[in-house]
């Protein structure tokens, strides 16, 4: 079973107070970015949100569970989660200020 668009335009709307957030397709589902720091995936309709300190504390006991097969578990975030704008723009914000900044890519050999 694969995302539907709507559920993820739905997600990154509910998200946009974070910063910039957007996202893009990846192995069939989706990578949700802030502020170019990759920090959450939708899968099967689902917001999986990647672990950090300051998320677990903001989210008291989280629900954790694999996006995929073989993943490591992030944070699932519930319906309710979802429909609370405010609440997850602050934890998408909170999660990308403490994940690096992604390592940049080598150039290709011509």
């Amino acid at each position: 079973m694969s995302t539907q668009a709507g559920t993820v335009a739905f997600i990154v709307e509910q998200m946009a107070a974070a910063g910039s957030v957007s996202a893009r397709p990846m192995f069939g589902e989706y990578g949700v970015y802030c502020d170019g720091k990759i920090v959450a995936l939708i899968c099967d309709d689902q917001l999986f949100v990647k672990p950090t300190n300051a998320g677990r504390v903001f989210i008291g006991t989280p629900e954790e569970a694999p996006p995929y097969p073989g993943a490591k578990p992030s944070f699932l975030i519930s319906a309710d989660g979802l429909e609370d704008a405010d609440w997850l723009a602050e934890l998408i914000r909170l999660s990308a200020d403490e994940l690096p900044m992604p390592k940049p890519k080598k150039p290709r050999a011509k």
